[in-house]
């Protein structure tokens, strides 16, 4: 529309209203809308550069290590046999041998013992370290049942949403540099189940299509609300928990981690998996059923 066909409707109506319309067509005509390269740029300048990233992740770890540093002070002098096996468990080995010693000063030392288990279980889930699984059968042997299980499903939780906020905070350009093609097919997989995110991130937790750092990382990024997240991680994890604390009870017996999976509890895992899409399904169904 050109300013003479604006100035002709101006003359038909009252001044006012004409001259209403005059100003609204002409910033139409002056400020045409944004190409979407512009707002991508515009969105990347606006996303912190991973320098930053890089300095916010070892600052926080550092912080991270000289807390467990001060944890392990609190401990009784260990003899010199202990203190080589104290340390992460890379393997079943190294998680008996730590269980042994453990085990010695569970009943004087319950406290420390726990709590050391505890922040180390967060601290490894915190910066996406491997050996958790260790940590959850070792949680059998050294802890009654109900409480390991309880307490693994919330140091998972802790952990990822801390893991959760780091990534909030300086995460995105890391992903973006790294895992462009990843982020963006979950993300569509996640718009998909918008409506039911809560059963969709205890599927994810239960099978292993998604490697648990991946979602850790990549949830805030895409949109994933901590509230959902903590409580899908909560009960996600219940299921492998619950089959490698059962586990820790025969620390001694196993040779390696995959022992502590049978064929059952593979199928069993399966129908946890199947269950969590129940409601998914069933809201899908009644969204039709009212369409």
């Amino acid at each position: 529309m050109t300013e003479s066909h604006v100035r002709s409707m101006s003359c038909e109506l009252s001044e006012p209203v004409a001259s209403s319309l005059t100003s609204e067509l002409m910033i139409e005509m002056e400020e045409p809308l944004m190409p979407e390269t512009t707002i991508k740029h515009q969105i990347q300048k606006a996303i912190p550069g991973t320098r930053k990233s890089y300095a916010v992740f070892g600052g926080i770890f550092l912080l991270s290590l000289v807390c467990m540093g001060l944890l392990y002070t609190s401990f009784p002098n260990f003899e010199p046999e202990e203190k080589a096996v104290f340390k992460l468990p890379k393997n079943i080995d190294d998680a008996k041998a730590l269980g042994a010693v453990l085990n010695r000063y569970k009943e004087k030392y319950h406290y420390q013992v726990f709590a050391s288990f505890f922040l180390t279980y967060i601290f490894l889930q915190s910066f996406a370290i491997p050996g958790s699984i260790f940590l959850s059968i070792l949680s059998g042997f050294l802890f009654p049942f109900p409480v390991a299980l309880f307490t693994v499903c919330a140091c998972s939780a802790i952990g990822a949403s801390c893991c959760y906020l780091l990534s909030l905070m300086a995460g995105r350009p890391l992903l973006m540099k790294y895992f462009p093609e990843r982020v963006a097919d979950w993300t569509q997989h996640v718009d998909k189940h918008r409506d039911s995110l809560l059963n969709y991130i205890i599927f994810l937790r239960i099978t292993p299509f998604l490697p648990n750092w991946f979602i850790n990382v990549a949830s805030p990024v895409i949109g994933v609300s901590l509230q959902h997240f903590f409580l899908g991680t909560f009960l996600g994890v219940a299921p492998p928990s619950f089959v490698a604390v059962q586990a820790g009870k025969t620390l001694h017996k196993l040779s390696s981690s995959t022992d502590a999976f049978s064929w059952t509890s593979v199928i069993l895992l399966g129908v946890f998996a199947l269950l969590s899409l129940i409601p998914i399904v069933f809201k899908k169904h009644l969204a039709r059923k009212f369409d």
